[in-house]
Formats: structure tokens, sequence, C-alpha cells
């Protein structure tokens, strides 16, 4: 039955509890352990039940209860505090306004097509999801100006449970947005503010959510309304979800509709960033918008556009990488061509490695290179594999040179780390840990914590886990219809008292996340063969619907435990969720990850364990290969790379083994005369002092900040200064630039010395060079010198600039002088690049000339 009219509802509170109301629609409390006990207080049992949704549990609360906490003076006051603990907050943010002060009114957008905020906000996936909602926490932290845009998905990512046999089902529970933390936005009129996007012969129409995380708001887009044909509401319906047309709907509604949406909103955004390539439309409509509304052409509007996009890539490997066939394209999107003034293939290639491949697909990775200043990979050596993956973007270009760089990912401390161990550092470090610098002289308080009193405190963390994984069990089994005797069997697995790993993540293959059951004899044997020495395993995680081979790796480990009858020693926790992740990150011993290096771009789960005192026990890749893995736990071997992957996974699992049986094992038992792992809990303390002051978003988002953001908005300002002056100078000197560029030529080099040298030894270097009618102030010419490798090529290079001594029939004459610091064999090359006060890099036209 339809109705005639609908209410939004909203909890009726008592005007003494209002301050609820306002703790709960700010996200701030998920970092508050303050006002999540104060939720947690109100009623523990339906804090539980609504998903720790406080906006839910308000709206269900008996008012008799209401009633009573009204006269309670203690819970009064806890309110209280929590609500100017809030007020407080979001007047201190100062961070933002110390590093730019002086500077013009900014503003940072964040497209992301996940957001993992808490766990009564189930729109994410996985480790991408979180890290975006990390991304925001912490630049409410440090007071950003920025604005979140993403997708508001119906179901979100899918409920997982698993059959009989161990195989992973799915569920798809609706969200029911007005019992959530989120505002619906609204016109002058109270009329709901909506965007249109085109679609291939229709408009698509989308209302704007906000979720308030502290300072920064997240503004969603939903297409599940009228008058929207059944198709389009299914837009935002599943996260990752439907076909390769349900997915390129998705991509536009978020990257144009994005656009569109900050638009509406009325924000004047200054830089762009984009998280992964699924909101890379969000360029074309950039320049689209410039073209139509500013009546700029289509170069200028595409040098204000690079100049303040900022790209961040998470895939490692290239079948990661959303792919588009030339026609979908240009049935979709092959307007904007007109717009721009292109034909078919020149709009192709905006997103093709080589444009003159003209059955290419259309790359998302690719167009989100071409339009950003500022790129980047997530961990050090994810750059150095972003930069061989993608170096044919910049032709000529050594691969240590392509502009791709490297921000280490983070969590935000305050969000993973358990209540009673924020409770400790508080107490030993003082409240600034969470923020601190890897440098300051906090960290040196870590020894300050008695041994006793961290390692007790751990042993909380784990009985709370535990108790936790078996309830869930429990209530999993009873929906399965599982017998008695399994419900029985699952108030009984795990032994607080036995050393616990943990592995949780997504169940992808290259993950490996049966790599440990390798050999069973020997996994049985580290499992149980010694009474005193025993070890469990806590497991977590899902595949995505379509990924089979992901799904048996899951189906796998549940018939190993069932077979080998280890159902109390191993245990799958079905539906991994962000509740159970900051369970087991705090609950278990030790962390172990397994990845197919350089598989994994980062990985961040291993951080939020080191920030709760868990050593590390991992294959050397992502993060893992930059901390300090002697201290902070363990290296699964060296870093090597193999070309034959069963023999990878032969030395690389008995190497784990070894580990566990030779050094994990017995150092986590080793036990003094007062029964504490003294030894362990030094571990544990390198791990928190090592490894939360580097791998977390307060330093990660400050990296963004300052070597992105603030450098993509000040190039904003001063393109776009008297009416785009700027630009439409660099634009076309870009024109004229490439016009000539392709006839300069380097004629003739000069060397002062012969082929032997001394270290240290002068050598003067001289070159006449015809810059084909550009001006001296067009180029810059480097000597490019380093040693030479096995194949002839000069690795690692440093530039020298040339200096212009002037010119001569039409040869410009440049000088320089260099030496050599190391003996060998040592290489020489000279090039030309352009050069211009408003290019963000030499690289951005793509153009280069080396000596021959």
């Amino acid at each position: 039955m339809q109705p005639i009219r609908t209410f939004n509802v909203s909890p009726s509170l008592p005007p003494r509890l209002e301050p609820l109301r306002q703790i709960a629609y700010n996200l701030q409390w998920d970092w508050n352990v303050e006002a999540k006990d104060l939720f947690r207080r109100l009623d523990p049992d339906l804090w539980e039940s609504s998903r720790h949704n406080p906006v839910l549990m308000l709206g269900n609360i008996s008012q008799t209860r209401l009633t009573e906490v009204v006269e309670d003076d203690g819970f009064l006051a806890q309110m209280d505090r929590a609500a100017q603990q809030l007020e407080d907050y979001l007047k201190e943010r100062t961070w933002h306004k110390k590093q730019r002060a002086g500077k013009p009114e900014e503003c940072y957008a964040y497209f992301s097509a996940e957001f993992g905020l808490a766990d009564c906000l189930p729109i994410y996936s996985g480790g991408l999801g979180v890290l975006a909602g990390d991304h925001l926490k912490s630049a409410s932290d440090l007071g950003l100006p920025l604005v979140g845009v993403g997708l508001l998905y119906q179901q979100g990512y899918f409920a997982q449970y698993l059959n009989v046999d161990g195989w992973q089902q799915e569920r798809y529970p609706i969200n029911d947005f007005y019992n959530m933390p989120l505002h619906l936005e609204r016109n002058p009129d109270g009329s709901e503010l909506r965007i249109e996007v085109d679609y291939p012969g229709r408009k698509v129409y989308a209302r704007v959510w906000r979720v308030q995380v502290g300072c920064v708001p997240l503004y969603m887009l939903d297409t599940n309304i009228e008058p929207n044909n059944p198709y389009d509401h299914d837009i935002t319906d599943q996260l990752y979800g439907g076909d390769i047309d349900m997915r390129i709907h998705q991509e536009i509604m978020l990257g144009i509709g994005g656009v569109r949406m900050l638009k509406a909103l009325g924000y004047n955004v200054t830089a762009y960033h984009m998280n992964e390539g699924h909101a890379a439309f969000s360029a074309l409509e950039r320049i689209r918008m410039l073209i139509q509304e500013q009546g700029l052409s289509y170069a200028t509007a595409k040098q204000v556009v690079l100049s303040s996009n900022i790209f961040t890539t998470h895939t490692p490997v290239p079948a990661g990488i959303d792919l588009f066939s030339p026609d979908k394209m240009l049935h979709y999107l092959g307007y904007y061509a007109d717009v721009f003034g292109m034909n078919k293939e020149e709009f192709l290639g905006l997103g093709r490695e080589n444009t003159g491949d003209l059955s290419a697909p259309f790359s998302m990775a690719v167009l989100a290179l071409k339009m950003a200043t500022f790129s980047n990979g997530v961990a050090q050596l994810h750059g150095v594999v972003s930069r061989q993956m993608f170096k044919g973007l910049w032709q000529n270009v050594p691969v240590t040179e392509v502009p791709i760089g490297a921000i280490t990912n983070g969590v935000h401390a305050r969000s993973c780390v358990a209540k009673s161990t924020q409770e400790l550092y508080d107490r030993y470090l003082g409240p600034n840990w969470s923020s601190a610098a890897p440098d300051s002289p906090l960290w040196e308080r870590m020894d300050a914590i008695p041994d006793e009193e961290l390692w007790r405190n751990h042993e909380r963390c784990r009985l709370d886990m535990i108790l936790y994984v078996r309830d869930r069990l429990v209530k999993h089994l009873r929906e399965r219809g599982a017998s008695p005797s399994e419900i029985a069997q699952a108030r009984e697995v795990l032994d607080p008292n036995v050393f616990t790993i943990g592995f949780a993540r997504r169940f992808a293959t290259y993950k490996r996340a049966t790599l440990w059951m390798r050999d069973i004899e020997r996994i049985r044997k580290i499992l149980l063969a010694n009474k005193d020495r025993k070890v469990q395993f806590v497991i977590a995680g899902k595949a995505h619907p379509k990924d089979i081979p992901g799904k048996e790796l899951i189906r796998d480990i549940n018939h190993f435990i069932r077979e080998e009858g280890l159902e109390k020693q191993i245990v799958f926790v079905p539906n991994y969720d962000i509740y159970i992740s900051r369970l087991m990150v705090s609950g278990c011993d030790i962390w172990l990850n397994t990845p197919r290096r350089p598989r994994e771009a980062s990985g961040t789960s291993g951080m939020k364990a080191a920030m709760n005192g868990l050593p590390n026990l991992s294959v050397l890749d992502g993060w893992w290969d930059e901390a300090d893995y002697v201290r902070t736990g363990w290296a699964i071997g060296h870093g090597e790379m193999y070309d034959d992957p069963t023999y990878q996974d032969e030395i690389e699992a008995n190497a784990l083994y070894d580990l566990l049986e030779k050094e994990v094992v017995p150092l986590f038992y080793d036990r003094d005369v007062d029964g504490l792992p003294r030894h362990w809990v030094a571990k544990m303390k390198d791990a928190i002092r090592l490894n939360c002051p580097f791998f977390n978003t307060a330093r990660m988002v400050g990296e963004y900040a300052q070597r992105a953001y603030f450098h993509a908005s000040d190039r904003y300002h001063t393109l776009t200064a008297d009416n785009y002056i700027p630009a439409k100078e660099l634009a076309e000197w870009k024109t004229q630039l490439c016009d000539k560029w392709y006839n300069i030529k380097i004629k003739d080099v000069q060397i002062s010395s012969g082929n032997d040298i001394l270290v240290n030894q002068n050598v003067t270097v001289s070159a006449k060079i015809d810059l084909a009618n550009l001006s001296e102030d067009d180029v810059q010419v480097e000597l490019y010198q380093g040693a030479i490798d096995a194949n002839g090529e000069i690795v690692d290079g440093a530039a020298v600039v040339m200096e212009c001594q002037g010119s001569e029939h039409g040869l410009n004459n440049y000088t320089a002088e260099i030496v050599y610091n190391a003996s060998g064999l040592q290489g020489l090359s000279l090039r030309v690049l352009p050069k211009h006060p408003y290019l963000s890099s030499p690289y951005e036209p793509r153009l280069i000339v080396w000596a021959e």
C-alpha cells in the first residue's frame, strides 16, 4: 500500500537531554570514548542491537528510560561533559589556520567511492573506505577546510554469512537513512536539494545527504527517488555491485554528480582530490562547466582543472583499474567530446596511455593521472610500483623521475585503539599521543608504562575479543539453524590464555589467506604439540560476491577447521566489519599478513594492530616494508621477488613456520617469576613507540595538505585571477611550445675531460642548442649523470642545471660543471625540459629532448 503522505519522525527527547541529539548527529562521538560510553550507559543492550547507532537508539529507547536519566545526576554530568568536549573540539581545530595564515579562502573536495566511518554506516567494503573515513577524521582534527563527496548506498556492501559447507553467502540489508546520523540537505524553502546528471536519453536526479564528521561535512548522493526509473534508483543501491554498465553509471554520478552537487551547495572548491580513479569523470565535468559557464577554451579550462586536481592510486596491478570500452564511453559520455571541440579518438585518448592505439579501452586511472597536478601511491614501495606501471605516460622520462610520488597511508589512532588502551596512553603519555610527531619527547615516556599494567590491559582486550567472537558465532549458528551441540561448542571456542594470531582482510587471492595451511602436519604441531605453548587463530574477512577464488579460500579454511577437528583453536568470524576489526587489532597477540609482494599497495590493519601494541608478522610489502620490522615484529622473507608463485609459497610458508616455532611463540611464552613476558612486552612498547607516531592519518593528512592541497589551491587562485588571464597565458604558451618542441636540436656537446677521470674531479660541459625559436626562458637544460647499470643505462641519475651563456648564429650556449663522488663506470647525458613559472613541474607538458 502506497502512502498518501510521508513524515520524517525524529526522536522525542526531554529538553534536558537535547545535547544527546547534538552529540549523536556528529560522528566525533566515534573517536570520543566519553561520548560512546554515554550511549552505552543509556541502554547497553540497545547500543549493541542498534549496531552502535545513537540516532536509531534515541528513536527506539523507551520514554521511561529517558525519564529515569533526566533524574540521574551522574548521567547528566557525563552528557554535559561530552557535549562540552564536542563544542570545544569544534572550536579548537587551528593547525590549518596557522599553516595558511594570510592565504585567500580555500576549500578541498575529497572524492571517494566508499567511506568507512563507523559501524552504523555500512557503506564501505574494506581498506579503501576505512582509509577514506580516517582521512576525513584527521582532516577534521587538523581543521582543514575539506568536504567529502561520495554516494549513499541503500544496501551498502553485503552482510556475510556462511552456509553449512563454509561457503560465503551474501545478504543486503536495507539502510534506513532516516535512522542514521545523516542530515537531508534542503533548499531555503524546505524542499529537498537535488541535482541532475545527464545519461543517454534521460536525466537522473539525486538528493543530497550529509554526515558531519567533526568539522568536516561528507555529502553523499542518493538516486533512489522519484522521478527516476527503477534502474536509476539502483545506481546508489550497492557498493561495487552490478555489471560494467552499473559501474559506469555509478562513476558518472560520483564524479559528474559530485561536482554539480558541490556547486549546488555553494562551495568554491580550490583543490579536488580523487581517491582512486572512480571519481575521474569529475575532471571532465569541471572542464565542461568552465567552457560553457565561463566561456573558456578547452585548453584553458583543462589547464585550470589539471592545476587543481590531486590523484591517489591504490592499485598495484593493472587488473585493478576500471576500464571502459570505447563504444561504452562514447555512448555514455560522447557529448563531452562535442563540448570540448574534439573528435571521438581525441576524446578517448584522454583515457589511453597510448593515444595511437584506437582499440585500447578507456582507463579511469590514466584519465586521473593526465588530469592531476599531484599524483601519489600509498606507500614508498607502492610509489615505485606505480611509477613502473604508468611510466608510459611520460615517454623518455627516467622511471625514477616519473612524477608519481608516495604518501604512506596511516590510520586514525583515536578510532582504532581500544578504549582501555587509550586511557592507559592518556595517563602515561598525555592526551596528545594520537597526533604527536615521531621526534616528540612524548614517546620517551613509553618506558614509564609499567610492564604489568600494559600486559594486564592487553589480556583484558584479548578476553573482550574472545567473548564477543563467541557471541557472534552463537548468533550466526542460530540464524543458520545449527544443532544445539554446535552452538554449545561455539560458546567454548578459543582460550583467553593462549597465544592468538590475528588475520583479517579482504579475501583476494594475492593476500594468500591460506598460506599458513600449506603444511598441515607442521601447523598442527605448532597449534597443539606443546600443551604449555599452544597457538590459536582468529580469522575474518569477506570476498567480493563475484570473486569465486576468494570465496574458495574462505571455504578451504572452514573445511580445514572441521576436517582437522580444530574448532576450538581456529575461528573464522563471519561478517567482518569495523567493530570486529577494532576488537581483533586490540585483542589478538600478533598480526599476520602474507600478501604476494609487491601486490599489497599499503595495508592498514597492521598499523592499527601496532598502535594497540601488537607486533606484526608479515611479508615485506606495503607499509611493513618501511617499518622497523626487527624491533616491532618479524619479517617473512627478505623482500625477495619470485617468478614461480608455487615456489614462492613453499619458501615463505616454511619461513613463517620457522619464525613461529623458533622465535615468535617461544618469546611470547617466555615468562619471568611474576608470570610476565617481559621481552614480549618490550616488543609491544617498541611497536607503539615506533609505529604510532608515523603510521597515522594525522601525519598522512598533514602530508597531503603540505605537499598537495596547499600547492593545488595556490595554483587555482593564481591561474583563475583576473578572469583567468594566467590560465589563458599558460595554455597559449603550451600550444606554442608543442608547435615548436620537436624542432629543438642539441647540436654539439663538449666535455673538458677524457674517458678517465678521478673522484671529485671537476668536469666542464658545454652545449650548443637550437631552441627552435623558443626563448631560453621557455626551457631548462640539464646534465643528467649517474652510475651505469648492466644494460648500459644511467640509473638513479641526478640532474645539474646548465646556465645559458648567450646565443650565437641562432644557437644557445649552455655550460655547467659536474663532479662524480663515486668510482666505477659512470655516465652523462643532456636533456631539455619545458620551463614556465606557472607549471607544477617540468614534466607537466610531457615533453623532453635528450642528446643523442
